[in-house]
């Protein structure tokens, strides 16, 4: 079963999402965009392409499509009915109809600068695209920098550093001093 704390998780990982109320619902939007909520009744709502709605409704049963003065504007199901990874999938593809399209090009580069660097996979999906939007994307470039300059980045904390530690012990290689 998938609670809000995994919606809540889902949608702040996203770059420049922000929470809020819709109607008194708790709801994400990008830069004033509104592309998820959840209703009282346990139902989320996600603002999806025409493409990625029909994929919904067509994958969960219990998906109903939301329609806007007769022109469909996403999907609508019980929270409980989706598994964490199928919300994730969800939740971006939402994300990602309402966002900029220069910020949806900026998260797909680093996610595919992620999947071909060296940076370890323990230090989390913030830490990551911290990292990834300071230019950071190697071992070699994580060796160039301090552990204070490392914390400064917005997303990386003690444990992203301390993974960041072991992994370049690993590789012979130690932060600036």
């Amino acid at each position: 079963m998938t609670t809000m704390h995994r919606l809540r998780t889902g949608a702040l990982a996203l770059p420049e999402t922000e929470e809020g109320t819709h109607f008194g619902m708790p709801a994400f939007s990008v830069r004033g965009k509104g592309f998820v909520s959840l209703a009282k009744d346990g139902h989320v709502q996600l603002r999806l392409s025409a493409e990625d709605a029909e994929a919904a409704l067509a994958a969960h049963p219990g998906a109903e499509p939301v329609v806007r003065a007769g022109t469909p504007i996403g999907v609508r199901l019980p929270l409980a009915d989706v598994d964490g990874k199928d919300l994730d999938a969800l939740v971006r593809s939402a994300w990602s109809s309402r966002a900029p399209k220069r910020l949806v090009a900026a998260l797909d580069e680093a996610g595919a600068a992620a999947a071909s660097g060296d940076l370890p996979g323990g230090i989390g999906r913030p830490a990551t695209r911290a990292l990834l939007g300071a230019g950071i994307d190697t071992l070699d470039r994580v060796a160039r920098h301090s552990e204070a300059e490392l914390l400064a980045l917005h997303g990386v904390g003690p444990k992203a550093v301390r993974v960041l530690k072991e992994e370049l012990a690993g590789h012979g290689l130690t932060l600036r001093a």
